[in-house]
């Protein structure tokens, strides 16, 4: 089927014009003059021609960190894979890469295997994995250049949660050496668990059991201090480093740090980071703040770490917005932690808001168009391996297209939200812009407030190596 998209405006991470799009079954085949002779006879010979006046033209944003159906602190993340990505692409997004995990002795073939039978046939959008190493072993070491050649070429590292992902510097140094050669890009947990534990378990004893905890103990001198280190350890062992999640100023200090001296280090943030904070948000009364229990942390109010992180996205000190997407309900979820903050889940779902809540950085001055698109859609595209099939609007390009309207303003609730949630980390934040269009590989999957999408569309796609690699 062909398809033209006309009188939008066609954002991509270079500028924004006026363009006409068409497409041809799955694929963008022109990026046209309006009003030029071929626009004219495009539209002539289409089957559908869409009437974009009036809104943006965007790729479909790439979320390259999501955990849909993660086991966790003896539950499992509330999204599946059919409910997490439908989710997403009411948002915008058109990809996911999401985390296959492996832990210490378990074999890293078979929980690959857990993680695609999870996905294959679910999926409402595309998707792609990372590989989670929680145990660093001669077989693991090998098993991550056989996933590199099979389109797996990403792995995360934890310094965080001892005895369930942590690994210790000698093993990620290990895992760093065996990326060198292989061309793998290391993702870091960055948070000096060991010493996190001991003021949680010095905080409980006091009887500081309260939501609000986890942050308190969660310290950002940890998070600066774990990050200098795994950029050190990056240093010798000559591998690329990807911080995920940075949420603090102390952290992203290093990163600068870091980039300045010219280190191959890139660092992402989340939304929850440039809009909520801890005393706020995980510090309500009761129980109310567990819905905001993540790791890493909410940080203070009483500091700058929005207006840095802010800036650091500017910059490209901070290069990807990724949600971190690890939803839990209250009910029966986030209450397994009622009388301890230890215990509660860690996880905020955002998936469905990553695009409204980074175009707010639009309305308010904080980026530029084509930067929204470049954090959201191009940028981690190039940095996973999947660019130019995904991140941009070309000829050669999958026809993954989000027509967003900029004069549209609503309100998020747990009301309106496609997440599996029965609370909204987000609830009352309005939204001026909104999705109004959705296309995913040339079929439309969301148009005029409906899913017309379908469990199964969404293939897997196998990642070359990351752009950004010297």
């Amino acid at each position: 089927m062909t398809t033209l998209i006309k009188n939008g405006t066609v954002i991509t991470s270079t500028g924004a014009d006026g363009a006409d799009v068409l497409i041809d079954g799955e694929q963008i085949v022109a990026v046209l003059q309006p009003g030029s002779d071929v626009a004219v006879a495009a539209e002539a010979g289409a089957e559908r021609v869409i009437d974009a006046a009036g809104v943006y033209v965007i790729p479909g944003g790439v979320d390259g960190h999501t955990h849909m159906e993660l086991p966790f602190g003896g539950t499992n993340a509330s999204d599946d894979f059919e409910n997490g990505t439908r989710a997403a692409a009411w948002g915008g997004t058109t990809t996911i890469v999401d985390f296959a995990v492996q832990k210490e002795g378990e074999a890293v073939r078979d929980c690959l295997e857990t993680w695609f039978a999870k996905a294959e046939g679910n999926c409402a959008i595309d998707y792609g994995f990372h590989q989670i190493i929680g145990g660093v072993d001669d077989q693991s070491l090998k098993d991550m250049d056989a996933l590199v050649d099979e389109g797996i070429t990403s792995f995360k590292l934890f310094m965080a949660y001892p005895g369930v992902f942590y690994s210790d510097d000698g093993k990620i140094l290990r895992a760093m050496q065996q990326a060198a050669g292989n061309g793998g890009l290391i993702m870091m947990h960055a948070e000096n668990g060991i010493a996190i534990d001991v003021l949680a378990e010095q905080a409980v004893e006091r009887g500081e059991t309260a939501p609000v905890n986890h942050g308190r103990v969660r310290r950002a001198e940890f998070e600066s201090e774990a990050t200098h280190r795994a950029i050190q350890l990056a240093k010798v062992g000559a591998c690329p480093l990807y911080i995920v999640h940075l949420s603090a100023s102390e952290a992203l200090e290093q990163v600068m740090i870091a980039r300045d001296r010219g280190a191959n280090v890139f660092a992402e943030t989340c939304p929850q980071y440039l809009y909520l904070n801890l005393e706020d948000h995980m510090g309500r009364p009761g129980f109310e703040g567990a819905g905001y229990v993540c790791s890493t942390p909410l940080r203070t109010k009483h500091a700058h770490h929005h207006e840095d992180l802010w800036q650091g996205l500017r910059t490209n000190d901070l290069s990807v917005v990724a949600t971190d997407h690890c939803p839990f309900c209250m009910k029966d979820q986030k209450e397994l932690g009622l009388d301890d903050f230890r215990a509660i889940p860690n996880g905020i779902g955002g998936v469905e808001h990553r695009m409204d809540l980074l175009y707010q950085g639009v309305v308010n001055g904080e980026i530029s168009l084509p930067r929204w698109v470049e954090l959201c859609s191009t940028t981690p595209a190039r940095m996973f391996g999947l660019y130019p099939r995904k991140g941009t609007i070309q000829a050669g390009a999958d026809a993954d297209i989000v027509l967003y309207d900029p004069n549209h303003t609503w309100t998020i609730s747990v009301n309106n939200h496609h997440m599996t949630m029965d609370y909204s980390a987000y609830e009352g934040t309005e939204i001026n812009g909104h999705v109004h269009t959705v296309i995913s590989r040339g079929r439309t999957i969301i148009e005029n407030g409906t899913y017309t999408g379908s469990a199964g569309h969404g293939q897997y796609q196998r990642r070359g190596l990351s752009q950004y690699l010297i």
